[in-house]
């Protein structure tokens, strides 16, 4: 079973939701790729979300630069990969999806990597907002380029080029 709650946050509500593996999903009000949601699905509490809240939140307090907690992302395994290096993106940097595909050892695979990306479950605590374009441009985000921007601003790492565009 999936449990899932909404919360507020500075970028607007989200979904969250976890199973007894871990944290499943973040997901925007308006999500470009919406979870489908299969399975047994309840509104309910449990520890994972709990802490995904205050994590969350301190994240957003600027109190919180990496996350502590269970997670359990779906996808295959060239996703599972992606999500991982995603991981290692260090908070206040940035990385363009070559770049990204080179850490995967896979140079070749820029627009299945950017794909990936784009299919991160977990966005904020993964940090997909991190990758952007070659040339510094906010360049697809699930939760829309604005959030993505505001994200990078928190962290300080939004691109010269970006500044001022919203």
């Amino acid at each position: 079973m999936i449990v899932f709650r909404h919360i507020d946050s500075p970028v607007g509500l989200l979904m969250i939701a976890a199973g007894d593996d871990g944290l499943r999903h973040i997901e925007f009000a308006n999500p470009r790729h919406p979870n489908r949601m299969h399975g047994d699905w309840r509104q309910a509490d449990s520890d994972t979300l709990h802490a995904a809240e205050i994590q969350l939140g301190e994240y957003f307090d600027g109190k919180r630069r990496d996350f502590d907690l269970p997670l359990a992302p779906h996808g295959t395994e060239f996703q599972l990969q992606v999500w991982r290096e995603l991981a290692r993106i260090a908070y206040g940097a940035t990385l363009n999806y070559a770049q990204l595909a080179q850490r995967i050892d896979n140079p070749s695979a820029i627009r299945a990597v950017g794909a990936a990306n784009g299919r991160n479950p977990l966005p904020i605590v993964l940090p997909c907002h991190r990758v952007i374009g070659t040339d510094g441009a906010m360049v697809g985000f699930g939760g829309g380029v604005a959030v993505k921007q505001f994200l990078l601003r928190l962290e300080g790492a939004l691109p010269e080029e970006a500044r001022g565009l919203f």
